[in-house]
């Protein structure tokens, strides 16, 4: 163990023996493989019930993309469903955007920003 300080600072050049390398198991450096850090998850919402679930996953992290065409016949559930989705992307730091005529929602955690611009088609 000496010779190898003595050579890296220097004060001694001898050629290489083979008791001055250790070998490596690399799979104890590496990391072990994890799930995905981001998920996104599909959704259908019928009732503020079932708002909660959804509020999970995005607090977990993860982008959901719920189908709120079931609400549109309860106005006011569908309002009150989407004002708490707006609370929970304020609370996260994230986005939240409609899609399809607001038959969806995209939810986003913090971190994640859903682009207005749209990539290809009719504008």
């Amino acid at each position: 163990m000496g010779k190898i300080f003595d050579s890296l600072l220097g004060k001694t050049r001898t050629p290489a023996e083979e008791g001055d390398y250790m070998e490596l198991n690399l799979e104890d450096y590496e990391g072990k493989e994890e799930g995905p850090a981001l998920l996104i998850k599909i959704a259908t919402i019928s009732d503020l019930r079932e708002s909660p679930k959804i509020k999970d996953e995005i607090y977990n992290g993860n982008i959901v993309i719920v189908d709120i065409s079931r609400l549109k016949m309860d106005k006011i559930m569908y309002e009150r469903v989407l004002k708490d989705f707006k609370e929970v992307a304020k609370d996260v730091n994230g986005d939240i955007i409609g899609l399809g005529d607001q038959r969806y929602v995209v939810l986003a955690p913090g971190g994640v920003r859903i682009s207005r611009d749209k990539i290809g088609g009719a504008v």
